[in-house]
């Protein structure tokens, strides 16, 4: 599945319950997620803070998106598991809403902020930007902004014109096999 819409999700976790519910993505979430139409596009383990989850899902566009988390978010599977997938976290709401980007010159909005996430792991480098399109899944809200995303492997840097920008730093490591 070639994704042009990507989901960059952040959880602050109950202390101690990231690793269940990376069971229960490993268990369950991933599959019937992907059944529905996403793609998973990994599950991370912030090496900074332990109490934190950061996954990556795609979907091939906007409507697309729309369908899949419709079917997902009112199927059977999640309402089977939401209680125990919603009792490991605290805040689930640091979501960027980003497309493919060949290149950060070519933005199509000025960044206000700038987040390198370095996964172990990683083959090339990638850059993605916000989505101009509005969410329109409004029961998971994404944060509003123009934002850059480059993904790279441990160590990668951005081009320096843009390290004028706010700058979050993300270390993750695969957290399923």
């Amino acid at each position: 599945m070639i994704c042009k819409v990507v989901e960059l999700r952040q959880y602050t976790m109950v202390p101690g319950k990231r690793d269940a519910l990376i069971a229960l993505f490993d268990r369950v979430l991933t599959a019937e997620q992907e059944a529905v139409g996403m793609k998973i596009l990994g599950v991370y383990h912030d090496l900074d803070r332990p109490d934190r989850l950061v996954w990556m899902r795609g979907f091939p566009d906007m409507a697309s998106r729309r369908q899949a988390l419709a079917s997902f978010y009112e199927g059977p599977v999640w309402r089977a598991h939401r209680d125990e997938a919603n009792a490991t976290m605290l805040e689930s709401h640091d979501v960027l809403l980003l497309r493919p980007l060949a290149d950060p010159a070519a933005a199509t909005q000025p960044p206000s902020s700038l987040v390198i996430a370095e996964i172990e792991g990683l083959g090339a480098p990638a850059w993605l930007e916000s989505e101009t399109a509005p969410n329109d899944y409004p029961r998971l809200p994404v944060r509003e902004g123009a934002f850059l995303v480059y993904l790279t492997p441990p160590g990668g840097a951005p081009p320096p014109e843009l390290m004028g920008l706010e700058v979050q730093r993300l270390r993750l490591a695969p957290a399923l096999a």
